[in-house]
């Protein structure tokens, strides 16, 4: 049955109300009928850096979802939670859904704002680990960034809230903007430590962040609209007390690619789990 079963393969850019800006993503609401191949084939024809398939209902707004890379199964991806739960929005109607992810159990709660959809999902449990010198020498060599180019009050860090990330914050938004980097080195650093992407941060204000995301093990060289790293990044911030315990915070990517994104991050007193909310939608 699997390659026979013949799914809609629906796109969506989330993060964005524009078609070209934000991170699209491949979307199939149906694929119980889908081996691993055939889903990983389905994103590697995409092209995005990560598609979602939904291959089982478990109850009513319940689903068992899986992700794809063109190269490979990640565990969590936030853009791509977010465009399932505008289509299946679009399909059924605003409300409140449950994934059941590979790294655990995902609520989304979708509303209408205006003309607008907006997905709020709420993270795994995170936590923030130290990251080793030798790992941040070879990051920074792979980026080909000087240790000059980072920002003291911001220390690298490696945060999970869904899947790992290495956070890393530029002293200046000049550097930023200037991502120029070592493809095959970082794949090699960020599969050795088990990183889906490198979060790169520069921070404008108190709760106004810019962000760029290498993504090399995904296949792709940057992802536009990271909802995975900023839920680890939001765990980042107030893990590190560079936020207070409750906060909401703007992170604006995807503007040096051309495709401008906004991800909101709250952060809620007494709950560890991050918040990461957006608008999308659908492409074509």
């Amino acid at each position: 049955m699997t390659h026979d079963h013949q799914p809609e393969i629906l796109r969506y850019t989330a993060f964005s109300a524009d078609p070209a800006g934000g991170n699209p993503a491949g979307v199939v609401l149906d694929a119980a009928g889908l081996d691993e191949a055939r889903m990983l084939a389905i994103a590697a024809e995409l092209g995005y850096s990560e598609s979602a398939f939904l291959t089982e209902r478990t109850g009513d707004g319940a689903y068992t979802i899986r992700f794809f890379s063109p190269k490979a199964e990640v565990p969590f991806c936030g853009h791509a939670t977010v465009a399932t739960a505008l289509a299946l929005a679009e399909r059924d109607g605003p409300g409140e859904l449950e994934f059941s992810t590979p790294a655990g159990q995902v609520p989304v709660s979708v509303v209408r704002e205006g003309g607008e959809l907006r997905a709020t999902l709420t993270s795994v449990a995170p936590h923030v680990e130290e990251t080793a010198p030798a790992d941040l020498a070879e990051a920074l060599a792979a980026l080909n960034w000087a240790a000059a180019d980072l920002d003291p009050a911001l220390p690298p860090r490696i945060s999970y809230a869904g899947a790992r990330h290495l956070v890393l914050a530029a002293a200046t938004r000049e550097r930023l903007a200037d991502l120029d980097y070592d493809f095959a080195r970082l794949e090699a650093l960020m599969r050795r430590l088990g990183l889906t992407t490198l979060q790169l941060v520069y921070r404008e204000g108190p709760d106004l962040f810019h962000v760029r995301d290498p993504f090399p093990v995904g296949g792709v060289v940057e992802d536009p609209a990271t909802g995975a790293a900023a839920a680890a990044f939001g765990a980042y911030a107030r893990e590190l007390g560079l936020v207070p315990e409750a906060a909401v915070l703007t992170l604006r990517q995807g503007a040096d690619m051309g495709r401008p994104g906004t991800l909101t991050v709250e952060l809620r007193a007494g709950d560890a789990r991050v918040r990461v909310s957006g608008t999308g939608t659908r492409i074509g």
